[in-house]
């Protein structure tokens, strides 16, 4: 599973510059025994509105998109917006 971490860091490299812009960054927590690779959301990303948005649009389509292993991605701290 070594390997596939460091394919979705890499994928996820693309991405990072534009989170550490804005005070956040991500995480690979594990990839599990079902290719789902959890993420964990760190600095001001774990407390933004627009984290489902970024997660959606940025980090689970560069890591579907390079990584063909991965069939699955869960952030464990995406803040989900409130429907009010």
């Amino acid at each position: 599973m070594e390997e596939l971490i460091n394919k979705v860091e890499k994928a996820l490299d693309n991405i990072r510059p534009y989170l550490i812009a804005d005070g956040g960054n991500v995480n690979v927590i594990e990839i599990t025994p079902d290719f789902t690779a959890i993420l964990e959301f760190t600095g001001s990303c774990g407390s933004c509105p627009m984290s489902s948005m970024t997660f959606k649009a940025g980090l689970e389509e560069a890591i579907l998109k390079n990584v063909s292993e991965i069939k699955k991605v869960e952030a464990i701290n995406m803040m989900v917006p409130d429907p009010h």
